[in-house]
């Protein structure tokens, strides 16, 4: 079986970057779990529901980077999109002068972006000819 480590050194950048947002996800879901407990939440049903979307994406971000980790091509396009969505989200909290939260997303996205187009990446991610892929032009 394939890891990141062997042949794609910056994939394991990017599953450094994807896997430290499922943390930052889980970080979030805590603050929020303690801000319903004590009742800073605007409405319980409010705080349980935007909690159950945290969880679902935590473990979807998980589940990304844990394809990145054992390198299948399906992996590429989704961890793409999250970095997409990392830095949009980052852009939307340096704006809103949340310097905590927007720094370190916006540099995990861009460790995220330089890992997963990096060149042994690309071709660490590319399905062959062999595998039953179109084979890269």
């Amino acid at each position: 079986m394939p890891s990141a480590g062997r042949g794609a050194p910056m994939l394991r950048v990017a599953v450094a970057a994807q896997a430290a947002e499922a943390v930052g996800l889980c970080v979030a879901i805590a603050a929020n779990l303690i801000d319903s407990a004590s009742g800073d939440a605007w409405t319980a049903s409010n705080a349980i529901a935007f909690i159950v979307v945290e969880v679902i994406v935590a473990i979807g971000v998980a589940w990304i980077a844990s394809g990145l980790a054992r390198v299948r091509p399906w992996s590429r396009t989704p961890a793409v999109m999250t970095q997409v969505f990392t830095a949009l989200i980052a852009i939307w909290l340096l704006e809103a002068h949340r310097y905590a939260w927007g720094v370190p997303a916006l540099l995990l996205a861009i460790a995220g972006f330089a890992g997963l187009f990096a060149p042994t990446s690309l071709r660490a991610l590319t399905r062959s000819a062999s595998t039953g892929g179109t084979p890269p032009r």
